[in-house]
């Protein structure tokens, strides 16, 4: 088989009713661009059954893998796994439970192709409950103010990226909300793109409020490197 264009990662954590629908669409899409592709499901110490729905889902279709993590790590250490095994000159990353809309990745790839180098996704129409879209407008206005990246959704998990972006990064804790800050920091041209979000139809959401509370303290460490690591005496 060809090495990829483009590798699509997902991170997972109990989406075992979702993770087959997903599939099923994302390969249609996939398949229509007619470009080598894989995509990399990371399996974060699912315990509901979604690493047996993965594991027939790998058996059926080639370009499917599976990276699983011996417990629940979390989104940053998922993130990090599929980068490391990601072969693609592109990396799309789109969340599990079915409401990242695959049909939108062709315009993420035509964002890349107008050159940029990270095109993260803003849900333009958040089909979320307001207990969690009024958090989350309230850390990307703190966000936009403290770092100065000018996004409206920095930690939307549908984005695209060039591969010497995700080589660049490291991530940890709740880190990976702030990966267009990291870019920028590097000097990486990041943009955004307006895209279809979709109500939840299976599973639960795995984040509360506190995940707000400690990515707080994420964006301070990674403002204060960003500013300061080549200035140390500062």
């Amino acid at each position: 088989m060809n090495p990829p264009d483009v590798s699509v990662i997902i991170p997972v954590y109990d989406e075992r009713d979702s993770v087959a629908p997903l599939t099923a669409e994302l390969l249609g899409v996939m398949r229509a661009l007619g470009r080598p592709f894989e995509v990399l499901f990371v399996d974060d110490g699912s315990r509901d059954g979604t690493a047996e729905v993965l594991a027939g889902i790998v058996d059926r279709e080639p370009e499917v893998g599976v990276v699983t993590l011996r417990r629940n790590f979390g989104k940053s250490e998922a993130l990090m796994a599929g980068f490391r095994h990601a072969r693609g000159g592109v990396v799309i990353t789109m969340d599990g439970d079915q409401q990242d809309d695959p049909a939108e990745i062709p315009r993420f790839l035509e964002a890349l192709d107008g050159g940029l180098d990270l095109v993260s996704g803003w849900k333009t129409d958040r089909q979320d409950p307001a207990g969690k879209r009024l958090p989350s407008k309230v850390f990307n206005t703190v966000t936009r103010w403290v770092s100065g990246v000018d996004l409206h959704d920095l930690n939307c998990g549908f984005k695209a990226y060039r591969a010497e972006v995700v080589h660049a990064l490291a991530l940890s804790g709740d880190q990976y909300r702030y990966i267009p800050v990291q870019a920028a920091n590097e000097g990486f041209r990041v943009g955004e793109l307006g895209v279809h979000h979709r109500p939840r139809t299976a599973g639960k959401s795995k984040y509360g409020l506190e995940r707000y509370l400690r990515g707080l303290l994420d964006l301070l460490t990674i403002t204060f490197l960003g500013r300061y690591r080549h200035r140390p005496m500062h």
